[in-house]
């Protein structure tokens, strides 16, 4: 017996996750479509934690436990939190255990890729919509599969095939600053996550590989209000000088999007999601693990049950554990992050 053609769009950690262990079971007619050049065409965010009940249990799936153990940073579970005014600590958890420790989503990628048969990847090749057995790519191409995944994110252009929902802005905006080998910045940030708030505002900081650090200004704001440097240190007048460094430097504006809640659909046969093309949330630390647990489980069910039967036994227990999260992680952005007298 051929075994089926899959179709994975997107060359992210679940779409990568997915392929691998699909692989792993024996299927070979695994493609993964990705509209980047190359794994080098853009940087590919920051620090994730990966969880011992999801996003670990999905690297075993893949074969790849020991090497992402010989990469995460054990240290890195180390949380901080430092007074706005002062800077001084006032709450700390040491990085105790093995729950959820840190790897760069970069280094996670790199190891998923080359985990992976040899030209399973097609870069350059971007899926530009979807229907069930069927992809269009971006010149127009079309191709037919027995299974398509979305695995392309917030802005999936698989998910229209399932389901009308599109994302929508939160009202929190983050800004993000990059600092490379800044000793004070480092020493405030401790080993993991640093953070500290006031009045509605917070500032969390989260140390990558290499003593590189991700500082992130969390603001209620309009969703497209670019702060510049001026205008960001005069929306944290009064906060410690120490603290206001993070705010120095390039600014990358990020409004945060999320889907509606509950998201679900009935099932179509030939398609399905998973990851942020599934269950767009809020950045809580849940939404890497989600994604590689949904991998795991769907390619696990394919390959227990076959396509037909696989993917709505995947889609029974991916969803309601979706809307579940999404139910508690949207309010508690809203609640991180408080409503504050406009000042923009």
């Amino acid at each position: 017996m051929t075994t089926p053609r899959i179709a994975i769009a997107g060359a992210g950690i679940g779409g990568l996750t997915c392929a691998r262990v699909l692989q792993l079971h024996g299927f070979e007619h695994v493609t993964v479509f990705e509209r980047e050049s190359s794994p080098e065409a853009r940087q590919q965010g920051g620090t994730i934690d990966l969880h011992a009940d999801s996003g670990q249990e999905a690297v075993r799936a893949a074969g790849l436990f020991d090497e992402w153990r010989a990469l995460a940073r054990f240290e890195g579970q180390e949380q901080r939190k430092v007074d706005h005014a002062t800077a001084e600590l006032i709450e700390h958890e040491p990085p105790e255990g093995d729950f959820r420790p840190e790897i760069d989503r970069g280094q996670l990628r790199d190891l998923l890729l080359g985990s992976l048969a040899q030209g399973t990847v097609r870069w350059g090749r971007g899926i530009g919509s979807a229907r069930p057995g069927e992809v269009t790519f971006l010149d127009g191409s079309t191709e037919a599969f027995d299974l398509v995944i979305g695995a392309d994110g917030a802005w999936s252009r698989v998910r229209p095939a399932v389901s009308p929902a599109v994302p929508r802005y939160t009202g929190v905006l983050f800004v993000e600053t990059r600092h490379d080998r800044d000793e004070a910045l480092l020493d405030l940030t401790g080993q993991g996550t640093m953070v500290a708030d006031d009045d509605g505002l917070m500032l969390w900081a989260q140390r990558n590989s290499g003593d590189h650090i991700r500082a992130y200004a969390c603001v209620r704001a309009d969703e497209n209000w670019k702060p510049s440097n001026a205008e960001l240190l005069d929306l944290f007048a009064g906060w410690h000088p120490s603290l206001l460094a993070f705010l120095e430097g390039e600014l990358i504006h990020r409004p945060l999007y999320s889907l509606p809640v509950p998201h679900t659909w009935t099932h179509t046969p030939g398609v399905t999601l998973l990851g942020d093309a599934a269950h767009l949330q809020p950045p809580l630390g849940v939404g890497a693990n989600l994604a590689m647990q949904d991998a795991a489980e769907l390619a696990l069910a394919i390959a227990e049950h076959g396509v037909r039967d696989g993917v709505p036994a995947y889609e029974s227990v991916m969803l309601p554990r979706s809307v579940g999260f999404a139910e508690r992680t949207n309010p508690a952005l809203l609640e991180m992050v408080r409503e504050r007298p406009a000042r923009v």
